[in-house]
């Protein structure tokens, strides 16, 4: 059975484990890791980055592939983490909810898609490396790992809770 807003209640509460604290970690990361790369855009500062051969932060955060219409990148790591973190609070993972769960799922996969794609515009476009976007990128996948593999968990308890409260009504 669930409450009026979609809550497992009766002994049907959904159990994330690990998952919520992991997921919301790797998103506060996320935000710090952003913010940094966003400050080092905006200041026009030296990111603390080894500038060695294929390594260089300065070179990606200020090139022109930095900013889409507008606005810089950094900026949409910090909408994307911000989302992501309340997606992945402890609340969020034990709803019955299906569509926040399948919500969760669809910013893992368009993270995942940002980062190939940014990892590509590196390698091939701007022919340098940025370990601090590197760090973004190993978190996302890390997100993106642990959404995909458990969303289906998820969502067959969420359809359990929502059925043993449909076999309970009156």
């Amino acid at each position: 059975m669930t409450d009026s807003r979609g809550e497992a209640i009766g002994g049907a509460v959904l159990r994330a484990g690990w998952r919520p604290p992991a997921t919301l970690a790797l998103c506060l990361i996320g935000l710090v890791l952003s913010g940094y790369t966003m400050w080092v855009h905006v200041h026009h500062s030296l990111a603390a980055c080894v500038d060695a051969g294929p390594v260089d932060c300065q070179a990606v955060l200020t090139s022109p592939q930095s900013v889409v219409l507008g606005v810089p990148l950094p900026a949409f790591g910090l909408l994307f983490f911000t989302g992501m973190g309340v997606l992945c609070l402890p609340v969020a993972w034990r709803t019955a909810r299906a569509w926040i769960h399948l919500l969760r799922l669809f910013g893992a996969v368009i993270g995942i898609g940002s980062v190939i794609y940014l990892v590509a515009i590196e390698l091939f476009t701007i022919r340098k490396i940025c370990l601090w976007c590197s760090g973004i990128h190993l978190i996302t996948l890390a997100l993106f790992v642990i959404v995909v593999t458990s969303t289906p968990t998820v969502l067959g308890r969420s359809a359990k809770a929502d059925a043993r409260a449909g076999a309970r009504a009156p």
